[in-house]
């Protein structure tokens, strides 16, 4: 069995909370720690990150696979953050039995932009993998910047979000790449639409990876969905607008 690492803060309802691309359970310390006030928290390591050892195939079937090996078998509420989204939309799909809600925070079921839904142009994720097989190192801190733009608080932010990324050995080469390919090629709409439990979408108003207007799509195709945006937020908003994104999940959770 691989080893994922986990970590447990604070008790109540609990809440599990997947990280995004290339980053680790540490970029939600202070995040974490705040609804930690509040509910069960449980943060976990994607394999090959932070603290987890890698696993053979880092696709969706063997993420999802590995990490309800390490959560409470009791139904509970999943956060996903950016690729984190797209993680517990396929665990919901493969195992609805052990989630009671969602929240997917600048996430959605598809990354790539198509007829109809906005997204990130498929040429742009062509570029960024190309940059990580000539340069991982510099393509990378290209991407934290990335993720601050549109903020309003992007400044402030950057070494926070900087720090917290070099914590931990950067994930390996083919890692990397392999979770890139999930957020080009993945497509979960038709999963999205057919969700049974409740649906929390948390969206930056400035965000440039996931735009805000994908939101009001997502909607339309599962109704019922709850829609938050995030005003002034980029694509890390837990960072950015804590109080605000905090505030959103209490009204949803409680």
């Amino acid at each position: 069995m691989t080893r994922l690492h986990t970590e447990i803060l604070g008790q109540g309802k609990t809440i599990v909370l997947i990280h995004g691309w290339a980053m680790h359970s540490g970029v939600w310390r202070n995040f974490a720690l705040e609804l930690a006030r509040q509910y069960q928290v449980v943060l976990i390591d994607l394999p090959g990150h932070g603290q987890s050892e890698p696993i053979p195939y880092f696709d969706l079937e063997h993420l999802s696979a590995e990490i309800i090996k390490v959560v409470p078998e009791e139904p509970c509420c999943w956060l996903g953050w950016s690729l984190g989204a797209t993680i517990v939309l396929d665990i919901n799909q493969r195992f609805p039995e052990i989630i009671s809600s969602l929240v997917l925070l600048a996430g959605n079921p598809h990354f790539t932009q198509r007829e109809g839904w906005p997204g990130i142009d498929s040429e742009f994720f062509k570029a960024f993998r190309s940059s990580i097989e000539k340069n991982g190192d510099a393509a990378l801190l290209r991407f934290l910047l990335l993720q601050l733009e549109g903020s309003d608080k992007a400044k402030a932010l950057a070494k926070k979000l900087k720090q917290a990324f070099l914590q931990y050995e950067i994930p390996s080469k083919d890692t990397l790449l392999d979770g890139l390919d999930i957020l080009r090629n993945a497509d979960l709409r038709m999963a999205f639409s057919a969700t049974k439990c409740p649906v929390s979408l948390i969206l930056g108003e400035n965000d440039g990876l996931v735009p805000v207007s994908v939101g009001q799509v997502m909607q339309e195709i599962l109704s019922g969905s709850q829609l938050n945006v995030i005003k002034g937020a980029g694509h890390v908003p837990f960072m950015s607008h804590q109080q605000q994104v905090v505030r959103a999940i209490q009204g949803f959770i409680n």
